[in-house]
């Protein structure tokens, strides 16, 4: 009866949101990732071709979680029936606030994946991915109207926009990692700034925006 009740256990199926949950807590616990795929299945008593179903090797599933988190972040933005109807900015500000509320939950988990190679924000392999799936969602959602602020500049082209919205994600990204205030109202403050920057530089009133973004870093950096 034992070996029947384990074989059933083993059998038991998975989705990938599981097997995600379980790496996740692994590695919160042990402060380590597992060493491979083997390891991780036998503690957890879950056949090898199980996991290989959804991930295909550890690298993939430590991708997919960064990938769960913006799904996450677009499932709660499009709850939202008016999302559609705000205006670049708006659009924008609120991606980047759900995000970083999604990231905040998952704080620990974070500063582990960005930290475990010890090279930080230098070594992005993990959010590989995530990248695809963010620039995707700023050229279908974000500059997606000609008559919108973006579309006043010609030269912003779709690729160039994209790209510049990602490193933007990056720069809020290593000040949130940073951000010792209460709630992360620093963070919030910054993305408020920044994206009235972006949003600026592609309208009327570029200096203003720059200087106030400028008073911000220095006030912080001269705190720190």
């Amino acid at each position: 009866m034992a070996t029947t009740k384990t074989t059933k256990a083993k059998k038991k199926l998975l989705n990938d949101l599981e097997i995600i949950s379980l790496y996740m807590n692994d590695v919160l616990e042990r402060h380590e990732a597992p060493k491979n795929v083997f390891i991780f299945c036998k503690k957890h008593a879950i056949d090898e071709s199980d996991f290989y179903s959804f991930f295909g090797s550890l690298n993939a599933l430590r991708q997919e979680i960064w990938v769960k988190f913006f799904e996450n972040s677009v499932a709660t933005i499009e709850k939202e029936p008016a999302f559609e109807t705000y205006s670049d900015k708006n659009k924008l500000l609120t991606l980047y606030f759900t995000l970083f509320e999604i990231l905040t939950l998952n704080r620990s988990y974070v500063l582990f994946s960005l930290k475990e190679n010890k090279e930080g924000l230098k070594n992005l392999k993990n959010l590989t991915l995530f990248r695809n799936h963010f620039k995707a969602y700023i050229v279908s959602k974000i500059k997606s109207k000609p008559s919108e602020v973006f579309g006043k500049v010609a030269k912003v082209t779709e690729p160039v926009f994209s790209e510049g919205a990602w490193l933007q994600f990056l720069f809020l990204l290593k000040f949130w990692i940073e951000d010792t205030s209460k709630g992360f109202e620093k963070t919030d403050v910054l993305i408020e700034k920044s994206v009235n920057t972006v949003v600026d530089l592609l309208d009327t009133k570029p200096l203003e925006s720059l200087f106030d973004l400028g008073k911000f870093l220095w006030k912080e950096k001269m705190q720190s």
